[in-house]
């Protein structure tokens, strides 16, 4: 098992080489390792909750929307591997759960997937979550701030991905809600920290905005 998830890890080094909107192989390494203390807190499945973090981004709309309904290069990988077909297809339907989706996010329906959501979701919360939506945002060319842009709360799937807003919005769109859709208990207590070091950035960024510090 270490073997595998050994050249998992090669793999997605390989597949994230090139990665600079946030999405790069610090961030799965991040999500590995948050996931796998989240597991053993939780006493969820250990090899497959690690095989389902580092794989995560593999067919993530964002990156690689050609893959992201079937999860192929995910299935591609994990049969060179030698896994059997209801390891992968196990794997494969806790990645289908993880992403934000707006109103229309689903909570896992098991353990495994659980600790894999909460922790790519810790690692969009925090100081590292602040840092991550900025990175995004100059990659796409989004607007830094625009007070007359008022953020869009509530969108279903499909308006959410189609919806190019400002950085300062994602907070509100996105980041600012994470921490009660946490799923354990062990990231609800990590998520409680980092949403109040993203409330205090945003208190500071708002009043230097103004002229006001």
């Amino acid at each position: 098992m270490r073997a595998i998830i050994e050249n998992t890890m090669t793999f997605v080094k390989e597949t994230f080489e090139k990665e600079y909107s946030g999405h790069d192989v610090w961030h799965t390494m991040r999500v590995y390792k948050l996931a796998t203390n989240l597991a053993k807190e939780e006493k969820a499945n250990l090899f497959t909750v690690q095989l389902a973090a580092l794989l995560h981004d593999v067919d993530d709309y964002k990156l690689s929307k050609d893959t992201y309904p079937t999860k192929q290069k995910t299935r591609d990988f994990l049969k060179s591997q030698g896994l059997d077909e209801a390891s992968i297809e196990s794997i494969v339907h806790i990645i289908d759960q993880v992403s934000f989706k707006g109103s229309d996010s689903q909570v896992p329906d098991t353990l495994e997937g659980k600790c894999v959501q909460d922790a790519d979701r810790l690692d969009a919360i925090g100081a590292i979550g602040i840092a991550r939506a900025f990175t995004f945002g100059g990659h796409h060319n989004r607007v830094l701030y625009d007070p007359s842009i008022p953020p869009q709360l509530h969108m279903d799937e499909k308006t959410y991905r189609n919806h190019v807003s400002t950085t300062i919005n994602h907070f509100y769109e996105k980041l600012f809600l994470l921490e009660k859709m946490m799923n354990t208990e062990s990231a609800k207590k990590i998520a409680s920290h980092r949403q109040h070091v993203m409330q205090e950035y945003m208190n500071e960024f708002l009043l230097e905005w103004e002229g006001e510090k």
